[in-house]
């Protein structure tokens, strides 16, 4: 009996949870243009894209691991890689964001510095969560599902609370700049986005 298997779905469901985040960074809107803030947008885009498609790529290989009836050091593995890889995605866009500069937006600033703030935030979660994960005791099958049980709470603790700064920052004339930009469209579109 594979006593994480269980264990490993939580996980997987609460990881999924966290693509939520980068999909909030790709919102949806109006048409009518605004050249720095499309030029901001496209910077902030472009940036994002190939970190999205970090995060979806760890998503998965979690989602992987904890399908299969993998062995603990398996799992311990491809969780400690891909949180490893959500920390430097999140990092990364929190980077892009702060190279940008303000969007061209009122309260400008305040929305970049809180969103970038979150971002680098979350990366540390997800930093700590690789900690959490390297540190569980993969010879013991009970301690080590009751460590992942704890990482899977923690997940969930992360991928509820976060994007209130990323969606301040994207509400209104800035998310209508985003959604214009190819860039952003393709990083939802690829992120499993139902529609054409």
């Amino acid at each position: 009996m594979e006593g994480t298997n269980p264990v490993n779905k939580k996980l997987a469901a609460a990881l999924s949870g966290g693509a939520v985040l980068v999909l909030a960074l790709t919102g949806c809107g109006g048409d009518d243009g605004n050249e720095k803030l499309d030029a901001w947008a496209k910077e902030v885009c472009d940036s994002v894209q190939p970190q999205a498609a970090k995060i979806r790529s760890a998503n998965a290989a979690i989602q992987k691991e904890t399908s299969d009836n993998s062995t603990p050091e398996e799992v311990q593995k491809a969780d400690s890689k891909a949180f490893q890889d959500m920390s430097d995605a999140y990092k990364a866009i929190g980077a892009a964001v702060n190279k940008a500069g303000p969007p061209d937006v009122e309260n400008g600033e305040k929305k970049q510095t809180d969103a970038v703030k979150e971002l680098n935030g979350i990366s540390t979660s997800y930093a700590s969560l690789k900690k959490q994960v390297d540190g569980l005791d993969t010879t013991d099958q009970a301690e080590f599902a009751d460590g992942l049980k704890d990482i899977a709470a923690e997940l969930d603790k992360l991928s509820k609370s976060g994007n209130e700064a990323l969606s301040a920052l994207e509400e209104g004339e800035v998310g209508e700049a985003m959604s214009r930009q190819p860039s952003c469209r393709t990083a939802t579109e690829s992120a499993g986005a139902t529609g054409s």
